[in-house]
């Protein structure tokens, strides 16, 4: 989810701004139905690993899933981590990335983590962009696009607009 400015998170990392409805929760349901790993680092990872384990009452489905995908987590800082069903990488990104991306399975999704999307972008390993934007101006955060060393043209794929006002766009990346 990024705001229409561009952010995925508040400068304090607030997500309070998020819409989500039951709409959201059909659509995330059928993504994380196509997905076999989840990708993050650090800072993302922690905060999920914070919020899904005790998520479990108020949304049982979708906490169920992202507690029990495999999850594989990018940091130089953590020693370790407690998630369930969680790997701790301290290898090359690109590297480890591109031998996941060989093995026979289910799509990988990066969720948030936008240092470790830049990577992967310049990198060439995504295959495609589902960005949900959310109809609100932040002013300031944390963008979803940074530290980008070139340009990347990306076709659309498709389009969903739904009720509360947030709209999905898939892209895939062009050469």
């Amino acid at each position: 989810m990024i705001s229409l400015d561009g952010f995925f998170e508040g400068l304090n990392r607030e997500l309070d701004w998020h819409n989500v409805d039951d709409e959201f929760h059909e659509f995330a349901d059928r993504q994380l139905g196509t997905v076999d790993t989840l990708l993050f680092g650090r800072v993302t990872y922690q905060m999920m690993a914070n919020y899904w384990p005790v998520a479990i009452i108020s949304d049982p489905v979708i906490a169920s899933k992202m507690n029990g995908l495999p999850k594989l987590v990018f940091s130089r800082t953590l020693k370790t981590v407690e998630w369930n069903n969680s790997r701790l990488s301290k290898g090359e990104l690109v590297e480890e990335v591109s031998n996941l991306k060989k093995q026979p399975g289910k799509d990988i999704a990066l969720l948030g983590s936008a240092t470790l999307l830049s990577a992967l972008m310049e990198a060439n390993l995504v295959d495609e962009h589902r960005i949900m934007i959310v109809p609100i101006i932040l002013g300031s955060g944390n963008p979803l696009f940074k530290k980008m060393e070139r340009r990347h043209r990306l076709q659309l794929l498709r389009t969903t607009a739904y009720k509360s006002g947030n709209v999905l766009l898939v892209y895939k990346p062009t050469t």
